[in-house]
């Protein structure tokens, strides 16, 4: 039988400039650091949900630590990720964001009737702001 699955912990993106990246995840979305160095950053995206902010081209070899080996991982391109929002704050995000001269790349109302907000990071990496409903197991 297979063993349960409690949910994602972690989401990685990975980035080339990292200052970029940390002004515009705690300046612009406002997430706290919870640990930062010059191939990682750790931010707190909700309750046990953490976004991991990996330097590009950084990563690719095993690190040893005095708990083990983390296996090197990177990517090329751009990602996507999103973050879940109440439908009462799609308008206060699109006027904050207008504010903070970030670009709305796209809107989408999806056919279950979520809405989604798409925006890049300063690395060109995709975000979407999306309410429910959109899948099965995000629902209002």
């Amino acid at each position: 039988m297979r063993p349960k699955l409690d949910g994602i912990l972690e989401t990685a993106v990975y980035v080339d400039d990292m200052q970029a990246a940390h002004s515009f995840y705690t300046d612009i979305l406002g997430l706290k650091c919870m640990v930062a160095g010059e191939r990682l950053s750790a931010y707190d995206a909700g309750p046990a949900q953490t976004l991991l902010v990996f330097h590009r081209g950084h990563t690719g070899e095993d690190v040893e630590t005095p708990g083990g080996v983390v296996p090197g991982h990177d990517t090329t391109g751009h990602s996507h990720f999103a973050f879940r929002i109440s439908s009462d704050q799609l308008s206060p995000w699109r006027d904050y964001l207008k504010e903070m001269q970030v670009e709305i790349i796209s809107e989408v109302t999806w056919p279950a009737g979520g809405q989604s907000l798409y925006l890049n990071d300063p690395d060109g990496n995709v975000l979407e702001l999306v309410t429910a409903p959109l899948w099965p197991n995000y629902q209002s």
